[in-house]
């Protein structure tokens, strides 16, 4: 069966180094570092061993969100997506590319945005959700909004790693604000706000991938569904919450290689908006294609998830 992983992350140490205030677990900075930097000596052979046929290679965070100059963050991001378009063109059936924005400036990311996509082949953004603070139902990112639904490719909306401010419920335990649950729960709602925030409404073509099984959305269809009605009537979306979610976002199982929770979320956002990735090299690969192979499901949504809805999306 083929295999097409669509969270994996890529470094350019040299333009945008890991921030000091980050943590980083002991010992694992440096094999990170070996991996992220790498395409073929590792990466390759990891992707061989466990019998992944392509990944979709994106800029890891802290990415070009974490750089405040905006002329800074348009020159960094045109040098990453050049860099990721020559990584894409020598090894064209193993990569392909998300590009980064500078959403520093949302003029020049629609710019940017247009070269990466018509010029250099990429096949969506990945962002890394806030910018500097800002979250992108915010108005001035609607020709962004406009942009990816005129070009149809589709936002992946990741954690950042340093986030937009320091929750009081996660002090003295760090572990919490990270990938255990704080990014959960701070792209999560970010999604939501694009939905409350009428971006769909507006937008209709538009679509966001979520990693993390949709960073748990589909679990809380019901529970968002039942609140609705509590909002403002001026200040929600037209719609049902649960009717963006199966129609403008798209889930990926990047990090949660869980049986339960793939059958749950098959069954709440349906087989068609889910695709399957690793994470790589912050997860194991061989765990993340094991989950896959095994997965409860037939062989006919399995090729679904492992690659069909992928190159449905990303035009592969």
């Amino acid at each position: 069966m083929k295999v097409i992983a669509v969270e994996e992350a890529f470094s350019v140490p040299e333009l945008i180094p890991w921030p000091g205030e980050a943590p980083m677990p002991p010992g694992w900075g440096q094999e990170w570092g070996r991996r992220l930097a790498d395409f073929t000596e590792l990466r390759l052979a990891d992707m061989d061993e466990h019998g992944v046929d392509m990944q979709v290679l994106s800029l890891t965070s802290p990415g070009v969100e974490a750089i405040e100059d905006p002329s800074a963050a348009v020159a960094a991001a045109r040098r990453v997506n050049d860099h990721l378009a020559d990584v894409v063109a020598a090894h064209p059936t193993r990569f392909a590319g998300f590009a980064a924005l500078p959403l520093q400036d949302p003029q020049a990311a629609v710019v940017e945005l247009r070269r990466a996509v018509e010029q250099l082949g990429l096949k969506g953004v990945l962002h890394n959700d806030h910018v500097q603070g800002h979250y992108l139902d915010e108005p001035q990112f609607r020709p962004v909004w406009a942009e990816l639904e005129r070009l149809g490719v589709t936002l992946y909306l990741h954690p950042a790693l340093v986030p937009a401010d320091q929750w009081r419920v996660f002090q003295g335990h760090p572990v919490l604000s990270g990938p255990s649950w704080g990014w959960t729960a701070q792209v999560g709602a970010h999604a939501l706000r694009l939905i409350y925030g009428g971006v769909f409404d507006e937008f209709p073509g538009a679509s966001v991938t979520l990693g993390h099984m949709g960073e748990l959305l589909p679990f809380q269809l019901a529970r968002l569904d039942s609140r609705y009605h509590q909002a403002d009537p001026k200040g929600r979306p037209r719609r049902l919450p649960s009717h963006y979610l199966r129609h403008n976002l798209y889930a990926t199982t990047s990090g949660v290689f869980s049986h339960a929770a793939l059958l749950g979320a098959v069954h709440a956002i349906g087989a068609d908006r889910l695709l399957f990735a690793v994470d790589y090299p912050y997860e194991s690969t061989a765990e993340a294609v094991e989950f896959l192979r095994t997965a409860p499901f037939s062989r006919a949504d399995l090729k679904r998830i492992a690659h069909g809805n992928a190159e449905r999306l990303l035009n592969l």
